[in-house]
């Protein structure tokens, strides 16, 4: 008996995004019908485990012009739908969706925050001025300035002349008395 691997899935409006975890996969096989079945085999590690999917999708899908691309850990398609429109879910049949089927969040977008008219699958910057960001740095760097750094200990000149000429060195254990209302306090 065959196991399932887990399954992600994403969809646009045009294209659906599929992808099966399967490290070290073999023997890869996918058969896409016009009427939306996705059947996937493969097997997977040195006891060549068989693992396979056959679900039903929710509409027709155009075989022509879906990809497969076979990864070291997981095999992707990006399978075309006929028609250009948002799917209701991912299979045919209603109620509850089987434990290995899960959404990947890496690549939904939600139907009204799809753009218009741009490549669904290809980074496109298009017209972002990269500079106009706001990242930080925003000033220019004075790289000559940053590596002359004398002010690296934390005394003061004053600080260094007093010690000099009184000879006595502050620790942190010594209080330096202002006034009346700084002193010990005798009935402790």
């Amino acid at each position: 008996m065959s196991r399932h691997p887990s399954v992600k899935w994403a969809q646009r409006s045009d294209v659906l995004y599929l992808t099966v975890e399967l490290p070290d996969a073999q023997d890869v096989k996918l058969k896409l019908e016009p009427e939306g079945k996705f059947h996937f085999s493969a097997t997977a590690g040195s006891e060549k485990i068989p693992y396979e999917v056959d679900i039903d999708l929710f509409d027709e899908i155009d075989v022509n012009n879906s990809k497969a691309s076979v990864g070291s850990r997981n095999i992707c398609y990006l399978v075309k739908k006929t028609e250009n429109k948002w799917w209701d879910r991912l299979l045919k049949q209603g109620g509850k969706t089987p434990v290995f089927l899960k959404v990947d969040w890496d690549k939904w977008v939600d139907e009204d925050e799809e753009p218009e008219n741009q490549p669904t699958s290809d980074m496109d910057f298009g017209d972002i001025d990269f500079s106009k960001l706001n990242m930080g740095g925003g000033e220019a760097l004075d790289f000559d300035a940053a590596g002359n750094d004398d002010d690296d200990e934390s005394d003061t000149e004053e600080e260094d002349a007093a010690e000099a000429s009184t000879g006595n060195v502050l620790d942190t254990k010594d209080v330096v008395s202002t006034g009346p209302k700084d002193a010990p306090d005798s009935k402790a």
